[in-house]
């Protein structure tokens, strides 16, 4: 009942703030030990910021709440499956799980269509839409063996 008790409140988030124009209908909560750590919603129109999507908004509220950049233990609670990008950043964060409501194809239905970015984060480099270039490996390269030496690095 828990789990349903977060998603809705994900839902009114994403309610709420879509209607007051804060940008897109998503909404998230991150949850560790029945207490929520921090709320998020869709905010890339209202802060101009394409990375604002709710999970990672709340993902960077929670782990200023909790002082530490590891939310491990914590649930996150998306109105919607997260995006690639989302996903990402809840396995960065180390969260244990990701309850969501909607899915990506009723989502797609909305407006918001990420099946051509899961198609292309599974292409070659070479065959993406997006073009990438490698220069200047070795200098990069430096800096990460200087990383590894680095006594006081804190390992994430």
């Amino acid at each position: 009942m828990e789990d349903e008790q977060y998603l809705r409140r994900a839902i009114a988030l994403s309610r709420e703030h879509m209607e007051a124009g804060a940008g897109g209908p998503f909404g998230a909560l991150v949850v560790s030990g029945g207490k929520i750590l921090a709320e998020g919603w869709n905010e890339v129109t209202s802060a101009l910021d394409p990375t604002a999507h709710a999970e990672v908004v709340a993902i960077r509220r929670a782990c200023r709440a909790v002082g530490d950049f590891s939310l491990r233990g914590a649930v996150l609670y998306a109105s919607c499956e997260p995006c690639p990008m989302c996903l990402a950043a809840a396995w960065w964060a180390r969260v244990d799980a990701v309850v969501y409501a909607a899915s990506r194809e009723d989502a797609a239905l909305a407006g918001f269509d990420d099946a051509e970015l899961y198609r292309e984060v599974q292409r070659p480099e070479g065959e993406r839409k997006l073009p990438c270039r490698q220069l200047l490996r070795g200098e990069a390269v430096d800096v990460l063996e200087s990383w590894l030496r680095k006594p006081d690095r804190i390992p994430y």
